[in-house]
């Protein structure tokens, strides 16, 4: 057996056993558990991102923080994941990934609350935080925060970057005849003064690259589906039938209903990553007057990528129609080279170059917020000085030989390590659940009785103890023993 076998049968174990079970298991508890708080806060979730442009003092925006975390959720697994979904799991691969998100947004606002919660503040006055320290300091195990930031920091600091860097070298390749080689140099010069540059640098280059790049490939997305309305009902179709197998002529090259829901769940998990415990590092950097802002924000990423970015790579590939995309026919390289044909397909020649842009673009950021991610935690491990520059540059060295290696390869070990990490985050936020779930009434009830939602870790009776540390010390507002009366202490 080699070594690509090897790696698929422990990637179908992993998934087909366990993850996809748990993943949506959780994500339905929290959608209980909240009152549905995706249905039912998703207008303040545009409220709170709308107001979150102001400067941060010590931290950063918590629009840039939304930003950094789309820049790692908006990258291969939008254009070149969701092919391979559909390639490997057919049409009805796009409707597991849509339920995924819906629960998953749910398991995205816990995770961000739980990193805002118990974060801690730098001697600078920016903060850091994430699934490391709510292990750490919420369920008093530094081991398993330290276990989960190695899973981490080799996942987003190596593996997924090799796969957002493999998505931009076949695509040079395949469009424009550029040898992978070159641009295995050329990304690794573009990476290196941003990855350098820390995480505030990330952030602002995030805040304003990838809301562009992710607008015009929506925009091109919503030209195709325009011109080919009277094709969406069968679209539509195509993906429940092939959600549940009716049609066995929607099945892709893996074949079955299985093979849907395998397919969808993982390229769902590895685009909108909710629920691994990778957007909360970036969550708990921002400076925000209550945990459950960032938790909205967060939730509402989980949105943006997968009901719309992702959904809008599906429509282009399935209008494009058989020319272009045959279920169980279609090879699996295709990646993303398959979704930049279908729109050639339906626009023209011209939009080759435009599609080589936007993909560059989204794994280029993806690259840029997985650095930040992996920084954080680099951190937690107390990395510092020569050993920091050394992994900052093994990191630069992935992402070169991300360029060269195999596809199938590239991805495959990107699926190991991120269920991995997955599992341990979904321990955590089960376990430290009742802390993100007080912190939550605490905000619809100040919002509710018109007060200031300025949030008091210390001396909260909705929460099961008093945060440790000062980040959320009392002093900022009064009156929170009143909320105890008032029949807040569940969400609604």
């Amino acid at each position: 057996m080699d070594l690509q076998s090897v790696l698929d049968t422990v990637t179908d174990t992993l998934y087909s056993h366990w993850l996809i079970y748990v993943l949506i298991g959780v994500g339905l508890w929290f959608t209980l558990r909240t009152g549905f708080v995706q249905v039912r806060m998703f207008p303040a979730m545009l409220r709170q991102l709308s107001s979150s442009r102001t400067g941060a003092e010590g931290g950063i925006s918590s629009f840039q923080a939304f930003a950094v975390g789309l820049a790692s959720r908006v990258g291969t697994g939008n254009i070149a994941g969701v092919a391979v979904a559909l390639t490997l799991g057919g049409p009805g691969a796009v409707f597991w990934m849509w339920v995924v998100a819906a629960v998953g947004m749910a398991t995205g606002l816990v995770e961000a609350t739980l990193a805002q919660i118990f974060k801690v503040r730098d001697p600078d006055g920016s903060y850091r935080g994430g699934p490391a320290y709510y292990i750490q300091r919420g369920l008093g195990s530094r081991r398993w925060g330290i276990v989960f930031a190695v899973l981490l920091v080799f996942t987003f600091g190596f593996a997924f970057n090799m796969v957002q860097a493999n998505t931009i070298a076949s695509t040079l390749d395949s469009s424009h005849g550029v040898p992978v080689g070159l641009t295995a140099v050329l990304l690794m010069v573009l990476a290196a003064p941003v990855l350098f540059g820390g995480v505030r640098r990330v952030a602002r280059v995030a805040e304003w690259m990838l809301p562009l790049m992710a607008g015009a490939y929506l925009l091109l997305a919503a030209v195709i589906i325009a011109l080919n309305l009277s094709a969406v009902p069968d679209v539509l179709s195509q993906i429940v039938r092939g959600a549940f197998g009716l049609d066995t002529a929607l099945a892709g090259t893996a074949g079955g209903i299985l093979a849907a829901v395998l397919n969808g769940a993982r390229r769902g998990l590895f685009s909108n990553e909710a629920g691994m415990g990778s957007a909360p590092n970036t969550a708990a950097t921002a400076t925000v007057t209550h945990p459950v802002k960032q938790g909205l924000v967060q939730s509402l990423g989980v949105f943006v990528d997968t009901m719309l970015v992702c959904t809008a790579t599906a429509f282009i590939v399935l209008c494009a129609g058989p020319e272009v995309y045959l279920p169980g026919r279609t090879e699996q390289s295709a990646g993303a080279v398959l979704t930049t044909d279908a729109v050639v397909h339906e626009l023209g020649g011209w939009t080759a170059v435009l599609m080589t842009v936007i993909v560059f673009v989204f794994a280029f950021s993806s690259v840029l917020g997985n650095y930040a991610y992996a920084e954080v935690n680099l951190t937690f491990l107390r990395v510092r000085g020569r050993a920091l520059t050394l992994l900052r540059t093994a990191v630069l060295a992935a992402v070169g030989l991300g360029s060269l290696a195999a596809l199938n390869t590239v991805w495959a070990i990107a699926d190991i390590a991120m269920a991995l990490m997955a599992t341990v985050n979904l321990v955590a936020i089960v376990l430290l659940s009742r802390w993100a779930l007080g912190a939550l009434a605490d905000f619809r009830a100040a919002r509710a009785a018109g007060r200031d939602d300025r949030f008091v870790g210390h001396g909260n009776p909705l929460l099961p103890g008093d945060v440790p540390g000062d980040v959320w010390a009392p002093g900022a507002r009064d009156g929170i023993v009143a909320l105890a009366a008032e029949g807040a202490a569940e969400p609604r």
